[in-house]
């Protein structure tokens, strides 16, 4: 549904995003991660029309976003990190406005008025004026707007900033459940926000995508290196020994009680430790695998230079 090949932008001189490349599929809720001014938001504006890009393709829900990008923005719904409300007006009278914006006709725009305000939990307040609401209740109206025509694909970027913790589960449940039948990429620097909600990320940073997987396998793309954590009942200088010849094994420390067995992410040695440790007459009491942290895999992978917006 979200295809991005080789986008660049400049902004003047400056390089904000620098030749990247990802995919979304149909149904996935996928992370775009990284830190501040590693160029989320501007990847966010080229993908929903907002900014041209310098060069590169963008395409969404197959349309063409440089070629034909009235259709493409049709297929959008699209939350930017400040909500776009009108502050003076009720959250009756925005929706239905931006309902017809979207080209609803009326009634339609009545019927999914009442839908979204049910989804987004906000029928107390369907008559409040705007302003008068809390920033969290209008990050929900946010949302709301970008959902109104029911769109295949949604873009938020940085959805739960600045809200209360309440409020933050409530939206992260809000935005799981949508993503049960649309296409969702969501612009966050809060790691719990994408353990909780995301199947994938893409992690940004200087402008340049630094990875991109599945979750649970992010641990892997740090030079290409896995551990086990061991507990072996045997003497344990002579068990890192060991453990050191057994083929696949690529180092070993030792942890008291543990030792801690590094091996190439394409190796498969546990096996092998296990017939290493048999033949000498030393008892395995425990072996596991061990994965660093999303926050620890974001900290390595985003050390170092910062780029643009």
């Amino acid at each position: 549904m979200i295809r991005v090949t080789n986008l660049t932008k400049f902004y003047g001189k400056r390089l904000a995003v620098d030749d990247i490349s990802f995919e979304v599929g149909k149904g996935e809720i996928v992370g775009f991660l990284g830190p501040n001014a590693a160029g989320k938001s501007t990847t966010m504006r080229l993908l929903t029309g907002y900014l041209l890009p310098s060069r590169g393709e963008i395409e969404v829900a197959g349309c063409d976003m440089i070629g034909n990008s009235l259709e493409g923005r049709r297929q959008i719904g699209y939350l930017p990190e400040i909500a776009p409300l009108y502050l003076d007006m009720t959250m009756r009278a925005y929706l239905l406005y931006v309902a017809r914006l979207r080209g609803l006709e009326r009634r339609k725009a009545k019927s999914r008025l009442d839908e979204v305000v049910a989804a987004c939990m906000l029928e107390e307040y369907l008559e409040s004026s705007l302003g008068k609401l809390s920033k969290g209740f209008r990050q929900r109206v946010g949302l709301a707007q970008a959902i109104i025509h029911d769109p295949p694909v949604l873009i938020l970027d940085e959805p739960t900033v600045g809200i209360d913790p309440i409020q933050v589960a409530q939206t992260r449940r809000l935005i799981r459940e949508l993503g049960k039948d649309r296409t969702i990429l969501l612009s966050t620097h809060i790691l719990p926000e994408v353990s909780t909600i995301c199947e994938r990320v893409v992690i940004i940073n200087a402008g340049r995508i630094v990875a991109q997987d599945r979750i649970e396998h992010l641990s892997s793309v740090l030079n290409g290196v896995r551990r086990l954590r061991i507990n072996v009942q045997g003497p344990p200088e002579r068990v890192s020994e060991r453990l050191k010849q057994t083929d696949g094994v690529q180092a070993v420390s030792y942890e008291k009680p543990f030792h801690i067995v590094a091996y190439p992410a394409d190796q498969q040695p546990q096996a092998k430790i296990m017939e290493a440790m048999a033949r000498d007459g030393w008892t395995l009491l425990a072996m596991e695998s061990i994965e660093l942290s999303l926050e620890d895999i974001f900290l390595q992978l985003t050390a170092g230079e910062r780029g643009g917006k």
